[in-house]
């Protein structure tokens, strides 16, 4: 399973990405997204930005938890007091997601898995993208990786929209998703 995850500033502009995989049941933790994926996957998650601006107002919580999906990706959505987003992209089996085949204004879906990648997908979070234990690992990930945010926006020298290029603050996020993902 690959993971993009993205800060999105209050203008929608990128902040921090970073691709990583699952270390869950012996996960290697790195990404295995095609490499059309790198471009597609920052379109994607800056497309569910419209879905943000719907969820977050029947949403009393912050984590608004699964927002959208796309082909074989479901985004997850943590919202900032100050309108600073956290999005993840989920993705259980990239190599089953046709980027470069979709054209607008089609619906494609991926091919069918074989039943052996299926049996072991339905162990992993992403499976069951809505599912109570995806929620909360998800949810778990996006608060500790806020708290570091917090940590990070508080340095007298950090402005508000700037990128992030903290490589504490990079190493923290990646042990959060070697911890919880």
């Amino acid at each position: 399973m690959s993971y993009h995850f993205a800060i999105v500033g209050t203008r929608d502009n990128p902040l921090f990405d970073l691709d990583f995989g699952t270390s869950k049941l012996g996960g290697d933790g790195l990404s295995h997204f095609k490499p059309e994926a790198a471009h597609m996957n920052q379109f994607i998650l800056h497309a569910s930005l419209d879905m943000v601006e719907e969820v977050q107002w029947a949403n009393k919580d912050l984590y608004l938890k699964k927002i959208d999906s796309y082909q074989n990706n479901s985004i997850h959505c943590f919202l900032t007091a100050t309108n600073v987003k956290f999005l993840l992209l989920m993705n259980p089996d990239p190599s089953a997601t046709p980027y470069s085949q979709h054209t607008p204004g089609t619906t494609t879906s991926p091919p069918p898995r074989a039943a052996a990648n299926a049996k072991h997908s339905a162990t992993l979070l992403a499976a069951n993208p809505s599912s109570p234990q995806t929620e909360e690992a998800v949810r778990v990930f996006m608060g500790e990786v806020y708290e570091s945010y917090v940590k990070c926006t508080l340095n007298p020298f950090y402005r508000a929209n700037q990128i992030i290029t903290s490589p504490i603050f990079r190493s923290r996020v990646q042990a959060a998703a070697k911890k919880y993902l």
